[in-house]
């Protein structure tokens, strides 16, 4: 093994200054579903991951839930809308998850947004765009590609102050401890 991969660092994993969201259990909207896939995120952090969280839900009811497992896997396929969408299939017994929704704490990657279409998803909310690696419109739109079989509707920006300063604030820290 090369010399420089023999000895891994310690990864240091910054404190979560942040509190779970409590969803209002009196209505499920948008803004309910979200501040589920902002409390994933929060998993995510505490186990030194990205915080990316998702929630799929399918008649009002949570099918699966699930935050970016890529360090601990060492699986770069491992986001959390792929586990999510994934966890949904096997509830539902079918790859085909017409009629649900996932909610993503920021906005899909290349993968994770063919990942979408692929699974038949109806709706993708996101809440933080990501002008570098977003394919639901940061980089490009690709659901609207016309030549799909399936086309995704999009929506942006629920819960937007707080996903932001999650991942800002933990890029920030990670770079103050020099990782």
């Amino acid at each position: 093994m090369p010399e420089e991969f023999s000895e891994r660092k310690e990864k240091s994993v910054p404190p979560c200054p942040f509190a779970p969201l409590h969803p209002s259990y009196l209505v499920r909207d948008d803004a309910f579903f979200m501040k589920l896939a902002y409390n994933q995120a929060l998993k995510a952090w505490k186990e030194g991951e990205v915080p990316v969280g998702a929630v799929i839900e399918y008649g009002g009811e949570i099918i699966a839930q699930a935050h970016n497992m890529v360090e601990q896997t060492k699986d770069p396929t491992a986001h959390a809308e792929v586990l999510a969408i994934t966890q949904a299939a096997a509830k539902l017994g079918d790859w085909r998850l017409n009629g649900s929704t996932l909610y993503v704490t920021k906005e899909p990657c290349p993968m994770c947004s063919g990942a979408a279409v692929m699974g038949r998803i109806s709706r993708v909310v996101f809440s933080v765009p990501d002008k570098k690696m977003g394919f639901m419109g940061g980089v490009m739109k690709f659901h609207d590609v016309p030549t799909l079989n399936h086309s995704v509707e999009v929506e942006e920006g629920v819960l937007y102050d707080e996903c932001l300063e999650l991942i800002k604030t933990f890029f920030a820290l990670k770079r103050e401890m020099g990782a």
